[in-house]
Formats: structure tokens, C-alpha cells, sequence
């Protein structure tokens, strides 16, 4: 209802803009760079874990898996654009949860059902039962970290925005949380019951002793028809292509619309905005690809630090933006330095081994609240937070 009311922003610089009254262009540039910073690191472990798909599957060498898997998603997020992504992310979805229910219920068969698999996986290690092994304090609150991601992910909030009104959000919801229980249970669960599979099979384990992240990829092969198995092995070009399509998508708009189109032609037609959003994707697509050139990389360890930068910038600004109405510009523009410096320097100066997104939430809330109050929003940014809000209560 914010984003309705501040100009019917479709990104993210777009709503700060307008919800700030920002003539300055600074927060539209800020927000623009920490986009492209953190999603350029985002998309390289999406092409990552394309590669490692077709590495797997075709045998390829990494260097031409890494092409391969890139030009999928490129291409139609080149022609086809957000309309492109929003309907093939449904079939992606489905492909998905279809196969992360089925693998596990199949692995649980081969493996002689529930007594004999949690036999077999206490047999490898007792702790495998134990969800706190290893666990600390500090562990286990980077693990909850992970939550405060949400509300800073511009690719995320990009679907909330297109949402058609308040009232299909709750629908939304249901849908979108019963997917994501049902689709983390499967992932969870290949993982715990490969471990019955591979002890019992230690000849096939070769490929996942190596890379634990290849673990669905060697099941769906071993244990289904090369026919199912393609299929299966397609959910998670699937998860590659719905994930990378949309980041492509919001750093081309960052790029066209927040820097093209704001500072160098602002008279632009829309044919124009179009090819040099298509070729923005391309430049994009390029970077990442040039970062996941190295075998070494790890599709989490990217997305966890794309995530904390995302969630650090972001989060708290869009939070406290849409709760307190007495947020300003300059409280804002503090928040997103703020939370995207203290990421970028923990990750590299951390000793305590929490997770960055903690201290980066933390701080740029601080930020936000103590350089809002040094300062006091115009009597037009108060209506305007005032008739939104009203207008959300009353559609509620």
C-alpha cells in the first residue's frame, strides 16, 4: 500500500524516492549500487549451481557447464522480460515441489523405510540425530539471521509490489508458506536420507564426498529412469533459472530506470528503456559469470553473503518505513551505508564467527532511528505515510 501510494514504485530506489522525497537523486544512486553490488554476487551462485548441474549431468568440462547453464536463463529473461519470469516462475515452482517430495519418498524406499534408513544414518554417526551438534550460541542465532533477509531482498518484495491489492496478499501468503515448508522438508530430507544411501552404496558416493551440494543431482541419476530423471534433474534448472531470471531482471531495472533514465535521458521512450534494460541484463550476466569462473565456489556461501548485504541494506529501511512515520532521508540513506558497510567489513574482519546480517540489521536500525530523529520528515511525507496507512487498514 506504501509503494501505491509513493508514485506506484516498482523498485525499490523508486519507493525510497518517492516515500522520502528524495530530489537529490542520492538515495535512488545509493540503493542503485548496493542492487547491482550484492546481486551481481547473488547471480554468480545461481550460475554456479547451473554449472554444477550440467557438469554433473552431460559430463561437461566446468568452464562450458558455466555457459551453458548462464545462456538458459539469459535468454529469456532477454526476451521476455518481467511478464517472462512471473509466468515461468508458476511452472518452475511446481517442477520444483513435484520433485522434492518425490525424491525423498523413493530414497526412503531404497533404503528399506523409516527403521531401516534412521538405522543406517545412526550407524554412520550417532549425532546425525542430534540438530544441535556442534551447535553454539553464536550458531544458532546466525541460523535465525537468516529471517531478517526477507525484508530487504529487492527481488522478493519486487512480486509484493506487482501484487494486484491488499487482499490477494493474504491468498498469497498461504500459498507461497505451504510451498516453502513443503519444498525446505524435501530438500532437508534428501540430504538426511542420502546418507542411508550412500553408506549403503559407498561405490556411488564418490561425486557427493566431493561436493555435498551434488547430493540431489547423483540420487535423481542413480534411482530413476534416465526419462524421470531428466525431469527431476530439470527442477533445479528450475530453481536456477526462476532465482537468476528475477535478480537479472531487478538489476537491469536499477540500471535502466535509476541510473539511465533518471540522470542521462530522462525523455527516453519505452523501446528505448527496453533495449537498454535487455543489454543491461547481458552486461550483468557477464560480471557473474566472470565471478563464478572459479570450480571452488560454493552456491551457499555466495547466496549467504548476498543475502546479508540485501538484508542489512535494505531490511531495516523498508521496515521502519512503512511502520514509523517520522523516518526521514537522511535516517534512511544512513540505514543503507550503514547496513551494507558493517556486511561487507564483517564478513571480511569477523573473529566471533556471526553471521553478518546480525550486527549489519542491528546497526542500520540504529542509524536509521538516530539520524530520523536529528531531523523531522515534511508535513507532505506524514500525510502521505498517513493515507496509506489508512487505506491498508481499511482494504485489510
Amino acid at each position: 500500500m506504501q509503494t501505491e501510494h509513493n508514485g506506484d514504485a516498482l523498485t525499490l530506489p523508486d519507493y525510497f524516492s518517492s516515500r522520502f522525497e528524495d530530489n537529490s537523486g542520492l538515495l535512488r544512486i545509493i540503493s542503485a549500487i548496493v542492487i547491482l553490488v550484492f546481486f551481481t554476487i547473488y547471480c554468480a551462485s545461481g550460475i554456479v549451481a547451473g554449472a554444477r548441474l550440467f557438469e554433473s549431468t552431460f559430463g561437461m568440462s566446468y568452464e562450458t557447464a558455466l555457459w551453458a547453464g548462464a545462456a538458459a536463463t539469459i535468454a529469456y529473461t532477454f526476451i521476455g522480460g518481467f511478464l517472462a519470469v512471473s509466468w515461468t516462475d508458476t511452472v518452475q515452482a511446481s517442477l520444483m515441489i513435484f520433485a522434492l517430495i518425490l525424491t525423498p519418498v523413493i530414497v526412503l524406499i531404497s533404503t528399506g523405510g523409516f527403521d531401516t534408513t534412521f538405522a543406517a544414518i545412526e550407524a554412520v554417526n550417532p549425532a546425525n540425530f542430534d540438530m544441535l551438534k556442534g551447535a553454539t550460541f553464536i550458531g544458532i542465532i546466525s541460523l535465525m539471521g537468516w529471517g531478517l533477509g526477507y525484508f530487504g531482498q529487492p527481488h522478493i518484495l519486487a512480486r509484493f509490489m506487482a501484487a494486484d491489492s491488499v487482499k490477494s496478499i493474504a491468498k498469497a501468503r498461504r500459498i507461497s508458506m505451504t510451498w516453502m515448508i513443503l519444498c525446505l522438508a524435501g530438500t532437508c530430507a534428501v540430504g538426511f536420507f542420502g546418507i542411508a544411501y550412500f553408506s549403503a552404496h559407498p561405490e556411488l558416493a564418490g561425486p557427493v564426498t566431493e561436493n555435498h551440494e551434488r547430493v540431489f543431482i547423483e540420487l535423481a541419476k542413480i534411482l530413476f529412469n534416465p526419462w524421470v530423471a531428466g525431469v527431476l534433474l530439470s527442477a533445479i534448472l528450475a530453481a536456477v533459472m526462476s532465482t537468476l531470471s528475477c535478480q537479472l531482471l531487478v538489476c537491469s531495472s536499477a540500471l535502466t530506470e535509476d541510473f539511465y533514465k533518471a540522470f542521462l535521458r530522462k525523455n527516453a521512450s519505452q523501446v528505448e528503456l527496453v533495449w537498454v534494460g535487455r543489454l543491461m541484463v547481458l552486461a550483468v550476466a557477464l560480471i557473474a559469470i566472470a565471478m563464478a569462473a572459479n570450480p571452488e565456489n560454493r552456491v551457499l556461501g555466495l547466496v549467504a553473503y548476498a543475502w546479508a548485504g540485501f538484508g542489512a541494506a535494505f531490511g531495516p529501511v523498508v521496515l521502519i518505513s512503512v511502520l514509523w512515520k517520522g523516518m526521514t532521508r537522511n535516517g534512511a540513506l544512513a540505514g543503507i551505508v550503514v547496513g551494507a558497510l558493517t556486511v561487507i567489513l564483517w564478513k571480511n574482519f569477523d573473529t566471533l564467527g556471526l553471521y553478518e546480517i546480525i550486527p549489519g540489521f542491528l546497526f542500520a536500525s540504529i542509524a536509521i532511528i538516530v539520524v530520523s530523529k536529528l531531523g523531522s520528515p515534511s508535513q507532505a511525507m506524514v500525510k502521505r505515510f498517513e493515507t496509506a496507512d489508512a487505506a491498508y487498514h481499511a482494504d485489510k
